[in-house]
């Protein structure tokens, strides 16, 4: 059984006193009560049940009573503002997308998105495209309260969840409440929990996953009994969950991955544990914290691909191969072989942009002739026609073959794809050239028009198309003869004249896999009727997976520009600015953490550091103390939390996109639970009483700061004089003046 410290009624703490006390939250072997006679076995035993079935109730009531209270605080005026909030635009965005069941893409994983667009749909919501922050929900019906509660809901349920963790974790009563008032009473989480966005459901699977991993640690000296493996497995499932609503979750799994290796090298260095035994803990773990995780992340993408099975916005940033699984996509149907006189659709591999395309518009700058740009759908405009040069057309069939030089005929014009040594209008570099189309009727051409086929790399199910351009099969790069440069497109848009297009240049050098192209589709009347033809290959559903990630990794590391209220991982523990999220006619939502909390729980972090550090460098020199056993207890809890707290921050120091301070609030948690075991130890030799009394003038504190931010946190009208009197630093940007 596990229970708190009982603190004697005499300030001092001998050595005996706390021997005799430790004994009482330490678990009793069963070899031990094998000693005793059968009625004080009996008697201790059925004291045991009694003190655990009284905790556990009274741990209970005190949960429900959280609850309760949370509900108030949490979901006070949830209807307001009316409007769109800050990132509901891309949240509830998504829910309106997964209802119209178009493919998307986003950098997160789809869990939590799933479930508000679950809630959306139950409550009816249907069109709202939840487009510009400040967009009213009420004129459209909108069931914004229903979406909101749902996020609302899980970020209440973290504060009985925070209050059960710390008593799994052995701690007392007033920590646990401390604890739970903290997070009840943080206006960040207040702000950010009730709103359409994905931070709630995160934080609440990330919380659930630490109280089953606290529960399966309580069961250590039980392994492989059903409780053992329930609350492992829980953990293990906690974890699938959490990192499927956000990668963040990654830094979950690290937190308790820590922990499970700390444990195994524990299991290893005690030989009373036999191999075999050790394999089987080896192995639950892996099963449970490993296969589990990546079976939930996987599932979760599944039902993703089920739910949206038809084309979208999102088609774009995917393969070729991936959009031919989606419904209102052009079936490819082509025929093989690639000969002079083919009509062809040329498409770029590296970008995705889309199709070599022309249309009968001029570059404003440079030769000013004909934009040459990449056009991600399928067009008239993307047709070329593959000639030999000089002017000759073809009778025969001729197949194209690796170094042919050829020239391209826009179809719709009787330009040709033209480069010269001109600057491109956007990438106004020396090794790029500009590229065109240039030429009128009865024009032979000349020698800019003509380029070299070098096939780079084929399929090699198709063996001919190594030697031979093939349509699909065979990558190849396009080599101006007279520049020495190759065809090349990247990422850079055009402007407003380019119709906000894909610039494509002509590149001296370049990286190959930016100059590499594919004949998508081939029209050729000389061909047979019975030519071979081909088409996609399309992807199963692990193909899928890992293509999507891919492309949200690459995503994600690419949203690097900057935002008015982003900010770096080093000011968030000590909350220097925060997020404006809305405002409208004085009223103002601006996200910012109570800063008691904040700075208690990061004074509580740098505190467990040094002690750590001091520890370690003393146990060095041998030093024993009357306190072991205590020490062991509160370091191995607080060790816990505190890794729990870098590794929910300090991965953010290796990352150069967009981050905001709600990026801090997994980190936040854990640093809010290590203040409490920091407050159980600090209050140890105090009567319960007495620490019931400093646990109420913590939380009446914390209460009293967040009571002074409450018009910023719900949006509540406030002064100007109160406004500028909250700016405790100078680099909270909350405008007082509207």
């Amino acid at each position: 059984m596990t229970v708190e410290y009982i603190p004697p009624r005499s300030s001092s703490l001998n050595a005996d006193s706390f021997r005799h006390r430790v004994k009482k939250h330490i678990e009793y072997d069963s070899d031990d009560e094998m000693l005793l006679p059968d009625s004080k076995y009996d008697k201790l035993k059925y004291r045991r049940e009694a003190m655990k079935s009284q905790s556990k109730k009274r741990d209970g009531y005190i949960s429900l009573a959280l609850t309760v209270w949370a509900f108030y605080i949490r979901l006070w005026k949830i209807s307001q503002p009316s409007s769109v909030v800050f990132d509901e635009v891309h949240f509830g965005g998504f829910a309106t997308k997964y209802i119209r069941t178009r493919f998307f893409m986003d950098v997160h994983p789809p869990l939590a998105k799933m479930l508000i667009a679950l809630v959306g749909k139950i409550a009816g919501l249907d069109g709202f495209d939840f487009k510009d922050i400040g967009k009213d929900y009420i004129e459209e019906n909108v069931p914004y309260i229903s979406m909101r509660f749902l996020c609302g809901l899980c970020g209440l349920l973290v504060v009985p969840v925070s209050y059960m963790t710390m008593r799994g974790s052995g701690h007392s009563i007033p920590a646990a409440l401390v604890v739970a008032m903290m997070v009840c009473y943080e206006n960040g989480l207040i702000a950010n929990n009730r709103l359409i966005l994905l931070d709630p459901i995160l934080l609440f699977f990330t919380a659930m996953t630490l109280l089953m991993w606290v529960n399966f640690y309580n069961q250590k000296k039980k392994p492989f009994q059903f409780w053992w493996y329930f609350w492992l497995a829980l953990t293990g499932a906690g974890l699938g969950l959490t990192v499927s609503c956000k990668w963040v979750g990654l830094f979950t799994i690290a937190t308790i991955g820590f922990s499970t290796i700390k444990n195994l090298w524990e299991l290893w260095g005690n030989t009373r544990i036999s191999s075999s035994v050790f394999i089987r803990h080896f192995g639950a773990r892996a099963l449970c914290l490993i296969v589990l995780p990546m079976i939930i992340y996987m599932f979760i993408f599944r039902i993703h691909f089920h739910i949206l099975p038809n084309s979208g916005e999102g088609d774009g940033f995917m393969s070729p191969e991936f959009q031919q699984t989606l419904d209102g996509h052009t079936n490819i149907d082509t025929p093989v072989d690639i000969a002079y006189e083919s009509k062809v659709f040329i498409r770029h591999i590296e970008t995705h942009g889309g199709y070599l395309h022309s249309h009968q518009h001029d570059y404003p700058s440079g030769s000013k002739q004909q934009q040459v740009t990449l056009y991600p759908h399928r067009d008239d405009n993307n047709w070329w026609t593959i000639k030999k040069t000089g002017g000759i057309n073809s009778t025969n069939i001729e197949y194209i073959k690796n170094g042919d030089i050829v020239t391209l005929i826009h179809a719709t014009s009787p330009k040709r794809l033209h480069s010269h040594d001109h600057r491109p209008p956007m990438t106004d570099l020396e090794y790029h050239n500009e590229v065109s189309a240039y030429g009128f009727n009865d024009y032979p051409g000349d020698s800019n028009d003509h380029w070299r086929v070098e096939i780079v790399d084929h399929d090699k199910k198709d063996p001919v198309s190594k030697d031979r351009l093939r349509t699909i099969h065979s990558k190849f790069r396009l080599v101006h003869v007279m520049q020495h440069c190759a065809l090349f497109s990247h990422s850079v848009k055009l402007p407003e004249w380019g119709f906000e297009q894909q610039e494509v240049t002509c590149i001296k050098g370049g990286k190959i896999p930016k100059t590499l192209w594919y004949i998508e589709s081939t029209e050729n009347t000389m061909l047979p009727p019975d030519t071979e033809k081909t088409s996609y290959r399309k992807p199963g559903f692990i193909s899928k997976f890992a293509e999507l990630n891919q492309v949200m990794w690459n995503t994600n590391k690419g949203l690097t520009s900057s935002h008015p209220y982003d900010s770096r991982p080093e000011s968030w523990p000590f909350l220097r600015r925060g997020i404006n999220f809305w405002s409208k006619d004085k009223h103002h939502l601006y996200l910012l953490g109570n800063p008691l909390v904040y700075w208690s729980a990061s004074i509580a972090v740098f505190i467990c550091i040094i002690l750590k550090a001091a520890f370690f460098i003393i146990d060095k020199r041998g030093v024993k103390y009357d306190f072991e056993e205590l020490k062991q207890f509160y370091g191995d809890s607080a060790g816990f939390y505190l890794m729990g707290w870098f590794f929910h921050y300090f991965p953010f120091f290796l990352m150069g996109r967009q981050l905001f301070l709600h990026h801090y609030m997994p980190a936040l948690y854990c640093s809010i639970l290590l203040f409490g075991v920091g407050f159980d130890l600090v209050t140890i030799k105090l009567l319960q009483k007495r620490r019931m009394i400093a646990a109420g003038v913590v939380i009446l504190l914390v209460v009293f700061v967040y009571r002074y931010f409450i018009p910023i946190t719900y949006g509540e009208p406030w002064t100007q004089s109160a406004c500028k009197s909250a700016k405790w630093r100078s680099t909270w940007d909350f405008d007082c003046n509207q």
